[in-house]
This record gives C-alpha cells, structure tokens and sequence, in this order.
C-alpha cells in the first residue's frame, strides 16, 4: 500500500503484478478501484460555452449519453490535466479528473467559471468508481444487471441499476481491454456490496483485483499518457501526440488557442515516441536521459517499464522532432555510463485482447 493522490493505494496484491497484468490482458476479468479520480458536476445555461473555454477538444460533438476524452490546458498551451467529459443532457456534464490533480483542477473550474453562468459542484468525496477490464468484463457483469452492456458503444454511457444499486455504466476504461467503469454512491455499506456482487459474479472467470503498478503496465503497453509523467504543464497537446483531440478551429475556442495555434504554425520542437530496448536487463525509467551518440542529453523517458507481453522493455519520452519518425535509434542512458540503443516505435506495443 502507498500514499496516492490523497488516498491509500495498493501497488498490488498478494499475485503479484505480472500476474494481475496478464489476467486483464489474456482474457479474464480484472477489477480496479479508482474511486480516488475526481468528478465535477457542470449545470446551468454556459455550461458547454464553459467546458469549451477551459478544454482542448470540441465539447459540442459529444451527444446525450456520450463521453469525450480531453485535456485542459494553460493559456500558454501546457496541460493543466487530461479529462473525461460525461454529457447527460443538454447544460449538464460530468468532468471526471485525476486524482493528484484534483484540487487544483477544481481551483482551475471554480476560477474559469466566475466569467460563465454556470453551477459547478465537487462530487469527488461522495463518489465510488470502478474499473472492470478484460475479456470476461461483460460476462461478469451482465449477471448483475439488466442493462445490456454490449449495446452500450464505446466511449458512451448509461444509468441503470448493478447489483440492485443505481449508477452509471461506462463503457470506458485505461488498458485498451474491453471494460466498462462504474459510478455509484460512496458510502462505504454500498461499495462492499457492489464489490463483493462483482467477485462472486467473476469467480468463475478467475476474477482478480488489480493495483496501480498493473494498471500502469497496462496503459504503457497501450501508449496512454499519465499525467504526471507523460504530460504535465511543461508539455502542450501537441508535443504530445494529442493533436487528434486539440480542435484550434472549433466555434468557441480555448483559452489556448493563440498559444497552439503559434506553436503548431512554428513547428514542433519535440514530440513524445515510443520506444522499444531489446537489450536484455536493459530497462529505461521515468527521468532517465534520452541521448545522442556523443552521449548529450537530447530528451528524458517519461515512463518505462517491462512489457510483461513481449518480456521487453518499453517506453515513452520526448525526443527533438527530428528523431520522432518510427524506426528511428535512439540511445537511453538506464544508468550511469550505460548507453541502451533503443528504437523509436509507435504503440501501441501489445495488441489488446478485446479491443474497447
């Protein structure tokens, strides 16, 4: 168990992450609670004027019953948070944040919002969430309700009752398995019996539940970003491969605009890669120097681990743009005066299981 966002979080249980990994991946069932993550209530008549003001991408696509993975940035272009917009009806979202981030993203909501007729309100305190991942994620689930969980598409959502309790069901997820992400009510009486419903439901699927360390296995192998290591608010959108979600022509524009629209004009000084070492004990960490062959830094490796798929070590760091195109070697420096070659792969690194 370690301090995470405020909350005590397992880095993993008594199996172990390798073997919590290849539960969710090779086609079992897998349970995450996440119920550390924020969520903010957005209401009133500037509601989506708001949520465009604060946020990259074009909230106005998005429909009743729909999710939208974003970012929030600086108005310098830097990434204050990456998000999840909820749209339950018309002036009426849910912005579902990390949990590191949390108070100063509601700082951030609360100071934007001054200038818009809006309702802001901090359901993360009374919140409970969890992440159901892997191939077996529907049949264990659908058990428990009467929602018919694969016609819910992904990125979209659905209120409904699971194990007698009201909540929404989300068909979302941070591993690239099929999954869906549940939100229900806090109260400690209600979430062990949401749980405990689930793993009598899985058992025969060898249910498990997973920590943060197979969780960030997961997600490398996919190639999301983590914010914290892969963005923070000394990296914009577009450095960091986000541009399929940086709209800089949508009808009300972010409080960003000028600052992409310039950086994007000016070209990009360095993009975040992929990369892979087939090195053997060769394993590349967050921090460590990304280097040419006179061993001058010219990036860092924002996260790194072994792929417990491919056995290899994988990673993700910002390298100059003149050495992002894949295939391209790379030098990492994974300790003192040892040099890795590395090259530049676009992920994701492992194909998913069952893709969603």
């Amino acid at each position: 168990m370690v301090e995470f966002g405020g909350f005590e979080m397992p880095v993993q249980y008594p199996k172990g992450i390798i073997a919590e990994h290849k539960v969710v991946r090779e086609g079992g069932v897998g349970v995450f609670d996440v119920s550390h993550m924020g969520e903010f209530d957005v209401t009133g008549p500037d509601a989506l004027a708001f949520l465009q003001y604060i946020t990259v991408n074009d909230v106005s696509t998005i429909e009743a019953g729909k999710a939208q993975y974003n970012a929030m940035p600086l108005p310098n272009g830097c990434i204050i948070d990456d998000l999840i917009i909820y749209m339950f009806e018309p002036n009426h979202y849910m912005a579902v944040v990390n949990a590191s981030t949390t108070p100063n993203d509601w700082a951030h909501f609360s100071e934007q919002a001054k200038n818009f007729n809006v309702t802001l309100r901090n359901d993360s305190e009374k919140t409970a969430l969890l992440a159901i991942q892997g191939a077996k994620s529907i049949d264990t689930l659908q058990q428990l309700t009467d929602v018919k969980l694969l016609d819910i598409p992904y990125y979209s959502f659905v209120k409904g009752t699971l194990a007698s309790v009201e909540m929404i069901l989300s068909r979302t997820g941070y591993t690239g398995e099929l999954g869906i992400e549940i939100y229900f009510s806090a109260d400690e009486a209600v979430a062990s019996k949401v749980w405990d419903a689930i793993f009598n439901a899985g058992k025969e699927f060898g249910i498990e539940p997973i920590g943060l360390g197979a969780r960030d296995t997961l997600r490398l192998e996919q190639g999301y970003c983590l914010y914290g290591n892969d963005i923070d608010e000394t990296t914009t959108p577009l450095e960091a491969g986000l541009g399929w979600i940086t709209k800089l022509n949508k009808a009300q524009p972010c409080i960003a605009v000028d600052a992409l629209r310039a950086q994007k004009e000016a070209g990009l000084k360095r993009k975040l890669v992929g990369f892979v070492i087939d090195e053997k004990g060769a394993i590349a960490r967050h921090g460590h120097p990304i280097v040419n062959t006179s061993g001058e830094q010219i990036g860092v490796v924002t996260s790194g681990n072994i792929s417990p798929m491919t056995a290899k070590a994988i990673g993700l760091g910002y390298v100059p743009t003149e050495l992002s195109k894949e295939g391209t070697e790379i030098l990492i420096e994974v300790r003192k005066g040892k040099q890795a070659k590395a090259i530049v792969t676009k992920p994701p690194f492992v194909a998913p299981h069952t893709k969603g």
